[in-house]
């Protein structure tokens, strides 16, 4: 089956095209802003006293534990970025996906120059998260490590989170998914388990602090004088407790030595790598931002989207003139085989079949599944309901949930009600899921919700013979509207960590690349066995 070059229809000097791309870039700028802020790794004062200690900052730590010039894609940077008393957009680490000789492994840096890198609610949301992805793909994880353990004022919600990222790791060497954590200062209190915890603990001499309690709290529980060099320095775990396996001269040889560990892990190749060259798109990504519309009533070609994506501009579309509104194709991105299900508008029934369909093509050939977001749901209607739109929607939600094939997502636009679900949201658990900065997601959009909740208003007055204030009404009205469009903003949903991150959509190839590179370290099984398709 041949890949078929798409040919684009856009035209890059239209009134259309040019308008968009300046309605976009707005949001283009917000994204920056945002992500400027997350990147701040502290005040100037904490900052400044972390260079006078010669330490490095978090992200320069991950730069120097990488592999020089491959790969990184950082996730969740906006975690928390709506939070009130939250540590600010993406809390207190920095963590993403890269290679570490040549191994792709969970990189978590904690911001120890950001509120002592204590752990508030979005971190510990953010940090449950890592796991997961880091189960899933059976990928090791590396913590660089300096925190105050648990933000005690926010020990209410940060508690359960907190202690099942223990578990989740001692889930995870029991499968033998190494974690390999590096402890540059303090890791203390509850915090003390991330290093205790770990298959690899190396510490920094003079350093490194572990304790379960400080010196004060010792005196306070025990009245015992000591201090932390003998609590939990370096070279004491190092020498006596054994909690240490690897004592570092400084930063940078603590870091040499993760290096070195990632190394002598069991070796491992993945199961599959793409071949060389790969063939870039034909069309220029910098073209998604005035083809996406930033007013998500215009309508867009999904297949433009795509052909910016895709090696080549390539892919080979599955039942091209049936069930328009989705569209399914075969392809390849950064090399990878891949099948897409993007939605192209409204979910009607011959749509939903056809991708349910697809899915099931998918799990025979063991192939992972991007899945497209821009669909306000599923087609409603008298004439809709009759036919069995609730049966066909039905089967693709099966389909979505009892797919094994690795399922990765990404919201260019709408994503709303059932159809969110069908086309595997966050609820669904997708390995990876990314949000452009245009994208709108909710139960149903604002002036829909308003106005149901205006009809029911008036209805239920009717049924009991009462007048309607119309400025109450309209009062009442107006607030849902504005609490509705905040809450399906994209800002609100990463800052609920409802996505792995917004992206520019320039970056697409490159987040997907490193998503698919994931999926792919270990063989795909897809299944046969699906919930029951109602007729």
């Amino acid at each position: 089956m041949a890949m078929q070059s798409f040919r684009s229809k856009i035209n890059p000097k239209s009134d259309r095209f040019l308008r968009n791309k300046e309605e976009m870039q707005v949001l283009i700028d917000e994204l920056q802003s945002h992500l400027t802020v997350a990147k701040t790794e502290g005040s100037k004062a904490s900052i400044d006293r972390a260079r006078k200690r010669k330490k490095f900052l978090a992200r320069e730590r991950i730069q120097l534990l990488l592999d020089k010039e491959s790969p990184f894609i950082e996730l969740m940077p906006l975690a928390g970025l709506l939070h009130e008393g939250g540590f600010g957009p993406g809390g207190t680490t920095v963590a993403g996906v890269g290679y570490v000789n040549k191994r792709l492994c969970i990189v978590n840096a904690n911001l120890s120059t950001r509120k002592a890198g204590a752990v508030d609610y979005a971190t510990s949301l953010k940090i449950r998260r890592l796991g997961e992805i880091a189960l899933e793909n059976k990928i090791p994880t590396i913590n660089l490590v300096e925190s105050g353990g648990a933000n005690l004022p926010d020990q209410d919600r940060v508690f359960n989170n907190y202690g099942s990222t223990f578990r989740d790791m001692s889930l995870r060497s029991k499968q033998g998914i190494p974690t390999i954590s590096v402890v540059f200062g303090n890791a203390t209190a509850g915090g003390a388990y991330v290093p205790g915890m770990s298959d690899y603990t190396i510490m920094q001499k003079d350093a490194a602090k572990v304790f379960l309690a400080g010196p004060p709290l010792v005196k306070m529980a025990t009245n015992e004088d000591t201090n932390a060099q003998e609590l939990g320095g370096a070279t004491m775990h190092s020498n006596i407790s054994g909690v240490a396996d690897f004592l570092a001269d400084d930063e940078m040889d603590a870091i040499n030595i993760a290096r070195h560990v990632v190394k002598t892990l069991k070796s491992h190749k993945p199961h599959f790598e793409p071949s060389t060259p790969i063939v870039p798109p034909r069309y220029k990504q910098e073209e998604l931002l005035g083809i996406l519309p930033a007013n998500l009533k215009k309508p867009v070609d999904v297949r433009e989207v795509i052909a910016r994506i895709v090696d080549g501009s390539e892919f080979t579309e599955f039942k091209e003139n049936y069930g328009k509104t989705m569209i399914c194709c075969w392809t390849k991105i950064g090399g990878y085989p891949t099948g897409i299900i993007a939605s192209n508008g409204v979910i009607f029934a011959e749509s939903a079949q056809k991708a349910t369909q697809f899915i099931q093509l998918a799990n025979k050939s063991n192939l992972p599944l991007l899945f497209m977001h821009n669909t306000t749901g599923f087609m409603v209607g008298k004439s809709y309901e009759q036919k069995g739109m609730i049966n066909s929607g039905s089967q693709l939600i099966h389909a979505v949930a009892g797919s094994t094939v690795p399922h990765i997502t990404l919201l260019i636009g709408n994503s709303y009600g059932a159809g969110n679900y069908a086309m595997c949201g966050r609820s669904f658990s997708p390995r990876f899921l990314f949000s452009y900065p245009n994208v709108k997601a909710g139960v149903m959009g604002a002036e829909q919700l308003a106005g149901v909740m205006e009809i029911i208003k008036r209805q239920s007055a009717a049924s009991t013979n009462q007048k309607v204030d119309e400025k109450q009404l309209k009062k009442e009205k107006d607030a849902i509207k504005k609490d509705a469009q905040a809450k399906a903003s994209v800002w609100h949903a990463t800052s609920e960590l409802w996505d792995d991150g917004v992206i520019d959509p320039r970056q697409t190839r490159e987040h997907l690349t490193i998503a698919l590179a994931t999926v792919y370290q270990y063989p795909i099984e897809g299944t046969d066995a699906f919930g029951v398709f109602r007729m």
